[in-house]
């Protein structure tokens, strides 16, 4: 008998898959930039100094939004540092990340990056140091088609048509004090009221992302909600969360079952926003975007005094990822799908080398991560509709979850084609396990294709000397167990695709 069960439904359905959970996330932090996706005189380097095999890499792995330029970085940033001629462009120091900011890449050359790479650009305003004129300048120069001050100076500067940037962050973790500029929740509400007030002057079609918490370990987490929420909530879209999770003293268990932190934190979230709704008697409906998250091995960089030197581009949280790793980037991902219906964005931090999915060597060659694959494949095919999916699996226990279903899954409707992909991971750390899949309502489908990640070894990674150490692989078929079920085995520690498509001539 199997070992664990789900049943696939048509009118199970969550919502729509929206194209922007599919997000990333660049800021001036490390080599994420620079010897990143910017590299002039790399052997890959186009006219414009992008690494085109960075470029390339990150079309594979599916990205559909990109949030820019920060992060820690943009609460100190002056954006008109980084337009003009590059060589009246002022170096700067960063105090986020005790480094030394050239301005050689900038709002343009972003502009540009994001056009070649087909992703929507997705705008951080420095609501530490600055304010709403700021924000309006930016908005202006970003966005005018000319005739004024800043429209024309980006005229002047080589781009004729506006960027049309539509989603904006205001601000960027402002409940933390290590941020530059860090408010009280009364202060930064009123603030990102304000400024999305003036901003909607100039464009009313405009998509305004407020922050929401750091991460839901902070002291203020859910009251930061509540009363930001409170002071703009007519004003915005969306509320932000960030998260990140890794393996703590080698619990491994408790590690694979980190899902079960970011579902919390989603559910939180959504019952604060829906309680200010109702207090507020308003009409509108506040989603979620989820645009920091990721597996980080945090250090204490926050502790840290300036430097002695200011270097450029330092190697900063280079983490590397192994199988382990990869495995819960599934999970989250299997989590963010689970609550399409609120979570409507989310930005996986970060693209390239820090914290990233992609690593690149200056001069040398790009590769990718163990946990670019999970992204890669729900990127690319989770479409259609989500499915809403309860398993009926044994439990794993763990130290910080207690006892956790040892399959965590979800499933995706294409109605074009007619696939059906369910996204599984198994999170047992010794056993594989045997997974039925019920599709009475989807009769006459059959199993089309079966993709794993997983290693004998948790620990194994890719590198600069082994790229392809870790990749994934198709499992063996199965027999099916009928006309409407499907059986297949999840390796332990595993990320499993299993899609089933329509026999031909079956209705």
């Amino acid at each position: 008998m199997p070992d664990a069960s789900l049943t696939l439904d048509p009118d199970f359905r969550v919502a729509d898959v929206p194209r922007r959970l599919f997000g990333s996330f660049v800021e001036h932090l490390g080599r994420c930039v620079y010897t990143g996706i910017y590299e002039p005189g790399h052997e890959h380097a186009d006219a414009d100094g992008f690494r085109t095999d960075v470029l390339e890499l990150t079309r594979e792995l599916g990205v559909s939004v990109v949030r820019y330029p920060g992060g820690n970085f943009v609460s100190g940033y002056r954006w008109e540092d980084g337009v003009g001629p590059r060589d009246e462009r002022p170096e700067r120091l960063d105090l986020a990340w005790r480094s030394r900011e050239t301005n050689a890449f900038g709002l343009g050359e972003f502009a540009d990056w994001a056009h070649k790479a087909g992703v929507e650009p997705m705008m951080a305003l420095n609501l530490g140091t600055r304010g709403v004129q700021e924000a309006c300048d930016l908005l202006e120069y970003c966005n005018h088609p000319g005739g004024t001050y800043w429209s024309d100076l980006r005229v002047a500067h080589g781009y004729e048509k506006p960027f049309d940037v539509r989603l904006w962050c205001l601000g960027n973790e402002l409940d933390g004090p290590w941020q530059i500029g860090h408010k009280t929740a009364a202060e930064y509400g009123r603030l990102a009221a304000e400024t999305a007030r003036a901003m909607r002057m100039i464009n009313r079609d405009l998509e305004l992302v407020a922050c929401g918490s750091s991460h839901s370990g902070m002291p203020t987490f859910g009251a930061w909600e509540a009363t930001v929420l409170e002071e703009c909530y007519d004003h915005v879209d969306y509320i932000s969360l960030h998260a990140y999770y890794h393996a703590q003293d080698g619990d491994l268990a408790s590690f694979l079952a980190s899902a079960v932190d970011m579902e919390g934190f989603i559910d939180s979230v959504v019952a604060t926003a829906d309680h200010v709704r109702a207090k507020t008697r308003s009409s509108k409906r506040i989603n979620l975007s989820f645009d920091e998250w990721n597996v980080w091995d945090q250090t204490e960089w926050r502790e840290q005094g300036p430097p002695d030197d200011w270097p450029v581009a330092p190697r900063l949280i280079e983490d590397t990822y192994n199988v382990a790793d990869a495995v819960v980037v599934g999970s989250l991902l299997v989590t963010l799908l689970r609550h399409a219906d609120r979570v409507t964005i989310a930005c996986l931090a970060q693209l390239v080398n820090a914290i990233a999915p992609i690593r690149t060597e200056p001069g040398g060659a790009a590769w990718r991560q163990p946990s670019f694959y999970p992204f890669a494949h729900v990127a690319s095919l989770a479409r259609g509709r989500v499915l809403r999916v309860d398993v009926a699996s044994p439990t794993v226990n763990t130290s910080v979850y207690d006892d956790v279903p040892a399959v965590h899954a979800v499933a995706t409707h294409d109605e074009e084609t007619g696939d059906v992909t369910v996204f599984a991971v198994n999170r047992r750390v010794d056993e594989p396990l045997d997974l039925s899949i019920g599709h009475r309502a989807f009769a006459g489908y059959h199993l089309l294709e079966h993709i794993v990640l997983a290693d004998s070894d948790v620990d194994a990674t890719n590198s600069l000397e082994q790229p392809d150490r870790v990749t994934p692989w198709t499992a063996a078929g199965t027999a099916p167990a009928g006309n409407d079920r499907t059986d297949v085995r999840l390796p332990p520690v595993s990320w499993n695709v299993i899609r089933l498509r329509r026999a031909e001539g079956s209705r």
